[in-house]
């Protein structure tokens, strides 16, 4: 069975304390619905950008989004099946498993999903590679490090299964497993294209798996494309002969621990005071409204101009926006005249 090598730092530790409280106080955190709901599209269509670029997907954030919501961009086939395979596979993560267990069909099932209709051998979906192949920063086409031949891709990933549904590997910090497993994936380079995608989905199914995060609200890959250097040097720091992750995972969790503080950030922003939650129930908001309480949040204040500003509507539409928050308590009036603005209640 696959025994992963690797020691805690003080790095990892302090990463893995981080990133374990913001969890807590994300989960315990009231959200409204409506707002969680924006949170995990949000979070979906970062991922799928952000892991479709770092492969040479030239689609913008913008164009994801509105492929996203069923509308229709100019680009090539291929640019948007990536992004539409991506999206679905992240979409419906929860079904490539069982009882908790990741099966050798669902590695395969996500490689097929990921790459269904974009290879040039369609014959390769969902299949382990037949041909050697290299590990390499795509952009620079510097080689990062030569994969095991394609004899023992199977033997390797029967193994690496094995201890991914182990005893010791549940008895390790979810964050640590998805480290180690995106890594030993990508060593592995089981398919000969759409390994980068594949790994970065698995790690996605591994929190999904462990309750790690249970809302879907961060993601991960805006880390790996913020700094695609950083990215293929942590790749590179592993020493081959000995294949100490350390340096690996001290980066892999400083990755976690910034997209998890980003998350609870957001969400303590979109918080409202628990009390006035628990004596008022849920609250229904559309769209503008919660971006209306962000701004509030932010600014400390809110005035009819700024709601006519940020979407550009009348001020008899700004006013029916705000006249909801009054009545619902939410916010309250105040200044006179032209001085008029609003706060929380």
């Amino acid at each position: 069975m696959f025994d992963p090598n690797f020691k805690y730092t003080n790095t990892i530790v302090t990463n893995l304390v981080e990133i374990t409280s913001a969890r807590e106080i994300i989960l315990n955190a009231y959200l409204i619905p409506k707002w969680g709901v924006s949170l995990r599209r949000e979070a979906l269509i970062r991922a799928t950008h952000a892991s479709t670029a770092i492969e040479g997907n030239p689609l913008t954030l913008e164009e994801v989004s509105k492929l996203a919501q069923g509308r229709e961009i100019t680009a090539n086939r291929r640019a948007k099946q990536e992004v539409l395979n991506y999206l679905k596979v992240l979409e419906s993560i929860e079904k490539y498993q069982k009882d908790g267990k990741i099966l050798e069909k669902h590695i395969l099932n996500i490689h097929r999903d990921i790459t269904r209709d974009t290879l040039e051998n369609p014959e390769w979906e969902g299949k382990y590679r037949k041909i050697q192949v290299y590990v390499g920063n795509k952009i620079t086409g510097e080689v990062i490090f030569t994969p095991p031949s394609p004899e023992e891709v199977p033997g390797l990933m029967r193994s690496f299964i094995e201890w991914l549904n182990s005893k010791e590997s549940f008895n390790l910090h979810p964050a640590i497993v998805a480290g180690i497993s995106h890594y030993e994936f990508v060593r592995i380079h089981p398919f000969a294209d759409g390994n980068g995608r594949c790994a970065r989905a698995l790690v996605t199914l591994i929190f999904y798996i462990r309750k790690f995060d249970i809302k879907r609200f961060f993601a991960l890959d805006d880390y790996y494309d913020s700094d695609r250097k950083a990215y293929y040097s942590a790749l590179k720091s592993v020493d081959q002969k000995t294949l100490d992750l350390t340096q690996w995972l001290e980066y892999f969790t400083e990755g976690v621990k910034l997209s998890i503080l980003k998350v609870k950030e957001r969400v303590l922003q979109l918080s409202i005071e628990k009390g006035r939650i628990e004596r008022k129930g849920q609250i229904a908001l559309n769209e503008r409204q919660m971006k209306i309480i962000e701004f509030i949040q932010s600014n400390g204040r809110i005035t009819s101009a700024d709601i006519q500003k940020m979407f550009k509507i009348s001020r008899q539409a700004a006013h029916k926006e705000i006249r909801k928050l009054l009545q619902l308590e939410i916010v309250e009036q105040q200044g006179s005249g032209k001085g008029i603005f609003y706060v929380f209640k």
